[in-house]
């Protein structure tokens, strides 16, 4: 990380990351895209949630959770909401692994699904 601070009016995505890792908010991990969120972070996260989850609540909102992956045939069914974002989707492909005495874990190939599945991009889907 830099040692200065981004200017937040020169490019906004990278002023929000330089101020998550530096304020210890978050790290990157080994995973593209993802994040290891820390304790402040999640504390300021649980918050933000209390805050949000009581104006849905009073505006008569309810709260649903949607499962994390999809059957790819849905999300082409969207294609046209989607293309802007499909290329940064991950794609499930097995659903096993199995021991290797050189590599110690590899897929499974007897184990490959019917139909992919996607990491849902978003709620919409």
């Amino acid at each position: 990380m830099a040692d200065r601070l981004t200017p937040r009016a020169e490019n906004y995505a990278q002023w929000y990351n330089d101020l998550v890792l530096r304020a210890d908010l978050a790290e990157h991990s080994d995973v593209r895209g993802c994040m290891v969120i820390k304790p402040h972070g999640y504390a300021i996260w649980e918050k933000m949630q209390a805050a949000l989850d009581g104006m849905f609540k009073a505006t008569g909102h309810v709260n649903a959770y949607f499962p994390l992956f999809i059957p790819k045939s849905y999300l082409a069914r969207e294609a046209s909401h989607v293309e802007g974002f499909a290329k940064e989707c991950a794609v499930v492909t097995h659903y096993r692994l199995k021991s290797d005495p050189e590599q110690g874990v590899v897929v499974d190939p007897e184990a490959k699904l019917e139909e992919e599945l996607i990491v849902r991009p978003t709620s919409e889907t």
